[in-house]
């Protein structure tokens, strides 16, 4: 049995997805369907990290450099965000280096 590991995989942003940051906030609105899917500063934080790098283990630990949060904390709030946006279309996940 294969143990998934949430940070071993690499996050692609949807080409038709379009971000805008707003007073620390931020929207992102996928150009094909309509849908606006709102983002708070951490959050925006973390797509910025995503669309630079890709890498979700990388991304983690930028963040555990420029947040002090515990390291468990970190990463279910980076996967869960990641899966939400996984789910409305805006990013796709694979393994690394893909």
């Amino acid at each position: 049995m294969t143990i998934f590991q949430p940070l071993d995989t690499r996050a692609h942003i949807d080409p038709d997805a379009v971000f805008r940051e707003l007073d620390g906030e931020a929207v992102i609105l996928d150009l094909e369907t309509g849908l606006y899917f709102g983002l708070n500063e951490v959050g925006a934080r973390i797509w910025q990290l995503i669309e630079a790098h890709g890498d979700l283990r990388q991304v983690f630990e930028i963040l555990r450099q420029e947040f002090d949060v515990a390291d468990g904390q970190l990463q279910h709030d980076l996967v869960t965000l990641v899966e939400q946006l996984r789910e409305k279309g805006l990013v796709r996940v694979g393994p690394p280096g893909r």
